[in-house]
């Protein structure tokens, strides 16, 4: 399960990511409470736009960030992004601490975080390959996952209890600190260790061949379809989680964090089997995403608090597995001077649909109440399954990369 590890600089890699990871998580939850508490009256409205903006910049500018990726020095890009990110958070941190935040504010740092993210993620996802090489990449990025969910499973309760205790700025100011660890980890790297990179010389129209490459592979099509239904309408967490602590069980900023954490703990359970089963499959991502659509469907008819804490671990399962299982799918059957635009693309689907989704299911949340609007999350991961149905159907048998 832990074959990654016996890599030095992936060792490295991996405790840098894990502090940075709990330090995100931990500003994820802030920011929520921040904009439906502090700054609104409880306007899912105002977070679904939050979501939007942060999530706009993967769409924006996927011409650029997947080329980027296969073009650049990945290890010098990596360490723009994530310094980028740090000032940015202790610069919001600053703001709130002061008490000089306003929802603006929030609105603009979002927008700028999201699109260092967009160059970030693409980057960051392949570099990991140079790490262990091919042959350990889905035990990697299973791990990688691994560490993303455990911080999500502390995260939220730790920055809870900070809101709780100091207000919201601190988790803010502590999120920058720890990007100091992942800019760390990438000075420390042994680099005659790093695997060699299949970058090629910059060259105009690349994302137009990474865009035909696609258009020829069937089964990839068919995967970007489910994560453009589950990234645009099911990935909203912080709004389906939020309204139905403030507004349906009127949790605060604790019970608020405890059931981030909920989902976190189901999503570990669906990382730890992953570990242990090997490459996915287009099964996989089918029979995931109707486990999504159905915890969806068991939250939004939830009575209790802790029966909706344990919908919210049942759709943690649904959504790692899938999410998780979509990368190295991909990534393993694309061609490796490729990869950077492809990841791009399952990046910018993935995430960019957030600023069409997002203020629908803040929309729906106000004006239709909480529960209707994880019936749009159920109805998404439903019809993504549909669709990965259709496309297994279609073929006579499931190819090799599958």
């Amino acid at each position: 399960m832990f074959q990654s590890l016996k890599i030095h600089n992936y060792r490295i890699w991996a405790a840098g990511a894990l502090a940075s990871n709990i330090g995100t998580s931990i500003q994820r939850t802030a920011q929520d409470w921040l904009v439906l508490v502090v700054l609104t009256h409880g306007s899912a409205s105002a977070l679904g736009v939050v979501m939007a903006l942060q999530f706009a910049p993967q769409l924006l500018f996927l011409p650029w960030t997947g080329s980027a990726a296969d073009h650049l020095d990945q290890r010098k890009l990596l360490m723009a992004t994530q310094a980028s990110m740090g000032l940015l958070a202790l610069l919001l941190g600053a703001l709130t601490l002061t008490g000089a935040v306003r929802l603006w504010h929030v609105y603009v740092f979002s927008f700028v975080f999201g699109t260092a993210a967009a160059f970030d993620s693409p980057v960051r996802q392949i570099f990991v390959s140079r790490l262990v090489g091919d042959e350990v990449l889905p035990n990697a990025v299973t791990l990688n996952t691994m560490s993303f969910n455990f911080a999500s499973l502390i995260g939220p309760a730790i920055s809870g209890a900070l809101i709780a205790a100091v207000g919201t700025g601190w988790a803010f100011a502590i999120n920058g600190a720890s990007f100091v660890a992942v800019l760390a980890s990438l000075f420390l790297f042994r680099k005659d260790e790093l695997h060699p990179s299949a970058s090629k010389p910059r060259v105009r129209g690349s994302f137009v061949q990474g865009l035909r490459y696609v258009a020829g592979r069937p089964d990839l099509i068919a995967i970007l379809v489910m994560l453009f239904l589950i990234g645009t309408f099911a990935l909203n967490f912080p709004i389906f989680i939020s309204v139905m602590a403030v507004k349906v069980f009127h949790a605060d900023a604790r019970g608020f964090g405890t059931l981030s954490s909920a989902m976190a703990l189901g999503a570990m359970a669906a990382i730890l089997w992953s570990a242990r089963n090997g490459r996915p499959t287009l099964a996989t991502l089918i029979w995931s995403a109707a486990l999504l659509g159905a915890g969806f469907t068991l939250g939004g008819m939830s009575p209790t608090y802790w029966t909706f804490a344990a919908s919210l671990a049942l759709i943690g399962i649904g959504y790692l597995t899938f999410v998780n299982a979509t990368n190295p799918i991909m990534q393993l059957s694309t061609e490796p001077s490729m990869r950077g635009r492809v990841m791009a693309l399952r990046i910018g689907i993935g995430l960019g649909g957030a600023p069409l989704g997002a203020p629908i299911v803040g929309w729906t949340a106000d004006h239709f109440g909480p529960r209707w609007s994880l019936g749009i999350g159920a109805a998404a991961g439903f019809a993504a399954a549909v669709v990965g149905g259709y496309a297994l159907a279609r073929s006579k048998r499931v190819p090799a990369v599958l």
